[in-house]
């Protein structure tokens, strides 16, 4: 990398009860919580071929989501140079099978790249989260449990790209590097199109380990702008929504196990489909209708959330009021009946 990046602030001698899970989202800054998985049965495995073993003793025999590259494209999953096709191969196959591909190649240092992506832990590998899990005693897991995800594989690059929810990956085999930006950054991380994607979302174009700043020029700014996060097996790494990520796995064998969760109620929609109703309604219209809905946002969205019904009777609120269950179905059979007109 061309320029010394900032260290993402590290947390050490923190208890697996006493994540400051409020403190986080509060400060909405990536935070390394040193140590905090060490003790897990699957971090103290101490080998690759210790660690696939002790995960095939859940594994329930289902076929999981694989994803091989050619050893040329050094662990990067992106697309080809066209940006039309993704340059790696996708296919489902047994994860005991997969497991034993990758540990073959352990000493070879031109092998493809071998990469199981966001594979649900409970659907999967059963009872694995009963030995191995973090504590989840803050009321909002109660109301929104995470989404807990394995990402096994050797030297591999999960390009720059956001997730939707906050998250804590935890680091429990090999050690992995995290290049993080914050949200703003994103015209300077270059994102490649909206589809195809290689893991469902939109990523950069850049290659930030070797920037090419004649091509993208404003990738300066953006590094200027990261900090990045290494992880050694016992590591913990929370960074809040919509924080852009590279991830690089950095052994012949790694495992990471990551919680996705949101904070909102479940019956609010995701704002990528409003981000992609957007392009359809607003993005080519003339620039004063665009500056114009742009105030509309501001005042009935970005604003405070009880701005635009303050000045109405209670009663006459309607879905400027809080947003519960009932009226967000509401919201939702309009929306489709507009789209479906």
């Amino acid at each position: 990398m061309s320029c010394v990046l900032k260290k993402t602030r590290t947390l050490e001698g923190i208890s697996p009860d006493a994540v400051p899970y409020d403190e986080l989202l509060a400060e909405g800054q990536p935070t390394i919580l040193k140590g905090l998985v060490r003790h897990w049965p699957l971090v103290q495995t101490g080998s690759p071929e210790r660690a696939a073993a002790y995960l095939k003793n859940f594994y329930n025999g289902r076929r999981v989501v694989v994803f091989t590259a050619r050893p040329e494209l050094k662990g990067r999953f992106g697309y080809t140079e066209d940006a039309t096709r993704l340059d790696f191969e996708a296919d489902r196959a047994l994860l005991d099978e997969y497991l034993d591909r990758i540990l073959e190649h352990l000493d070879d240092q031109h092998a493809p790249s071998y990469y199981i992506g966001s594979t649900d832990v409970d659907t999967y590998l059963p009872g694995f989260r009963k030995e191995n899990d973090l504590v989840l005693n803050h009321p909002m897991f109660e109301a929104n449990p995470p989404l807990v995800a394995a990402w096994i594989g050797n030297r591999t690059t999960a390009l720059a790209h956001y997730d939707m929810s906050h998250n804590i990956a935890c680091c429990l085999v090999g050690r992995r590097r995290f290049t993080l930006f914050p949200p703003e950054q994103i015209e300077n991380l270059y994102p490649g199109p909206l589809e195809p994607t290689p893991g469902g979302q939109v990523v950069t174009m850049t290659d930030i380990n070797a920037p090419d700043f004649e091509r993208f020029p404003k990738l300066r700014e953006a590094l200027a702008a990261a900090e990045v996060a290494d992880l050694e097996p016992g590591d913990a790494l929370f960074y809040p929504a919509l924080w852009w990520h590279q991830v690089e796995a950095l052994e012949s064998f790694n495992v990471m196990v990551n919680y996705w969760w949101t904070t909102v109620p479940p019956y609010m929609d995701t704002p990528q489909t409003t981000l992609l109703h957007a392009i359809l309604s607003l993005r080519d219209r003339p620039e004063p209708e665009k500056r114009a809905w742009r105030a509309l946002f501001d005042y009935y969205i970005f604003g405070p959330a009880d701005k635009a019904g303050a000045h109405l009777p209670e009663a006459a609120r309607g879905m400027l009021g809080p947003l519960d269950e009932i009226k967000a179905r509401r919201l939702r059979s309009q929306l489709l009946q507009r789209l479906n007109r």
